[in-house]
């Protein structure tokens, strides 16, 4: 942190600021004996258990960048390559099921990475007693979100478990993409003055999905955004090759996302509140929920960083697509305090935005 910003800092804010950074440095370590839901929220109980055992034990130049998918270099060639389970509760809401959710999530893992989305895997883990009238229609969904996504399901595999072994039906999905050659994205590229966007109106499918459980008794219209976004992100790169970073909003929402690229470039990124897009129906069921929308989960959303001379070219560029309608620019990356996201809100005070540590909304996605 710059002397200047220390120095127009209160003391009971620097120390705050202090104790994140010491946080921070230390190494991360699984403090719980038992994996809690908290583990698969997307926030900072997710981020821990992946540092502290998957990345220490497995950690590789390939693993190590942590995007949403893997760059492999194959003779002369790069390609992207993903995974991703499904675990969603319950198996079919208002704008989708777990089946194009399945293939939507792989495609956009993809398609935020920078590649042409070809080749998809599907593994099925079923409960017995699952009804194979459902099976066929979430395989159909599936079919039906491969063909207007452009990708096709190539292998797969098929388990099944004892009766009150699982919860129906879970999916893993893998994907492979093509990058193009020379430019490449990542969470730790953005720089100071750089813009900040959103491709469209924020926490649709999470709030869909907790509505849809009726364990609330809220009516709403709000219907999930899960879609394919990978057609958005090509008009996006070919407007404004200069692109940053992108990423979907998916668990943990655009508030992960941002913390995420905060932390890995070095950087403050703060955020208009009035400017970020949420539909009435969101921001009222959310409040309800006692949740933020900046936290709650999209699923045809992305988030893009940008220099900022062509922050209105990508704007353009997004809105030219019937999923960028409403894109938004909501902030801009700062120098300091390195690191953390800032949140200017309509109340006109600043607070930080951390990273979630429990999980209002588990099973999601």
């Amino acid at each position: 942190m710059s002397t200047e910003h220390q120095a127009g800092l209160s003391d009971p804010e620097q120390q705050v600021l202090d104790r994140i950074e010491r946080a921070r440095r230390r190494k991360p370590k699984v403090r719980e004996e038992r994996i809690t839901l908290a583990h698969g929220s997307g926030g900072k109980a997710t981020q821990t258990l992946v540092e502290a055992v998957f990345l220490e034990a497995f950690r590789n130049e390939l693993l190590e960048p942590l995007e949403d998918g893997a760059e492999l270099p194959v003779d002369g060639h790069r390609l992207a390559f993903t995974t991703d389970s499904f675990v969603v509760s319950p198996l079919f809401f208002p704008g989708g099921d777990i089946g194009d959710l399945a293939v939507n999530g792989t495609v956009n893992d993809l398609a935020v990475s920078g590649a042409t989305p070809r080749y998809l895997s599907a593994g099925f883990l079923l409960e017995e007693g699952f009804p194979v009238a459902d099976l066929t229609r979430i395989v159909e969904s599936m079919a039906a979100a491969a063909r207007a996504a452009g990708v096709q399901v190539v292998t797969g595999d098929t388990k099944v478990v004892q009766k009150g072994k699982a919860d129906g039906c879970y999916i893993n999905t893998s994907g492979v993409g093509v990058l193009a050659t020379g430019h490449r994205l990542g969470i730790g590229t953005p720089r100071p003055g750089d813009a900040v966007l959103v491709s469209g109106p924020i926490g649709d499918h999470g709030v869909t999905v907790m509505l849809a459980r009726g364990e609330l008794d809220i009516d709403s219209d709000v219907v999930s955004d899960t879609a394919p976004v990978h057609g958005l992100v090509a008009d996006l790169l070919a407007a404004v090759p200069e692109v940053r970073a992108l990423r979907d909003a998916t668990r943990g929402g655009v508030a992960t996302v941002l913390n995420e690229i905060a932390r890995a470039a070095e950087v403050a990124v703060v955020v208009d509140e009035a400017a970020v897009p949420v539909r009435a129906e969101v921001r009222g069921a959310s409040e309800l929920l006692g949740i933020d929308p900046l936290y709650v989960a999209c699923e045809g959303r992305i988030v893009a960083v940008v220099p900022g001379e062509h922050a209105e070219a990508a704007l353009a560029a997004m809105r030219s697509d019937p999923l960028g309608e409403q894109a938004a620019l909501i902030g801009r990356v700062g120098d300091d305090p390195p690191g953390l996201v800032l949140l200017n809100t309509t109340f006109g005070g600043t607070r930080i935005v951390d990273l979630l540590v429990g999980d209002p909304l588990p099973r999601i996605c």
